[in-house]
């Protein structure tokens, strides 16, 4: 009885390690580039919508007068579900950064405060105002991610 149970248990484990074999070799197959050997690269998506841009974040300086208190960090994405506005919003993605970036800086140092917590409205108020001027029609949705704010004295 007991060389049946030991034979068992050997053969569940043999089948086991084929199983994790198998899987681990489909696996390694998936991620291979159709054949050629190399890896794919890691792609990280935040969301398996194909109209939705992630932007980087876009920091700020939060200032007491003429002296820095902090950092305003805004993230942000844009959902475009039409097309052509999303090909249009590819190639001009740097003339929008900057224009977020320019109305962050005013708005950084004429509203926020280092010991209040900025307008969170008003930021994507702002920025989707800015969306609609710099593509020139609106379509495209600004999504505010996060805002936060780290001060550094």
């Amino acid at each position: 009885m007991d060389l049946v149970t030991n034979g068992i248990r050997s053969m569940s484990r043999a089948v086991a390690v084929a199983l994790l074999a198998l899987c681990a070799g489909a696996a390694f197959a998936a991620d291979q580039d159709r054949g050629t050997g190399e890896r794919a690269p890691a792609v990280h998506r935040i969301t398996q919508s194909a109209s939705y841009m992630m932007i980087d974040p876009i920091y700020t300086t939060v200032t007491d007068g003429e002296k820095p208190q902090g950092l305003l960090m805004v993230g942000i994405g844009l959902d475009v579900p039409e097309p052509g506005l999303r090909a249009d919003v590819n190639r001009l993605m740097p003339v929008l950064r900057d224009a977020y970036v320019r109305s962050l800086l005013i708005f950084t140092a004429s509203s926020v405060r280092a010991l209040r917590q900025p307008d969170v409205a008003a930021i994507a108020d702002r920025l989707q105002r800015v969306t609609d001027r710099t593509l020139g029609r609106r379509g495209a949705k600004l999504l505010l991610a996060q805002v936060a704010m780290r001060l550094t004295h």
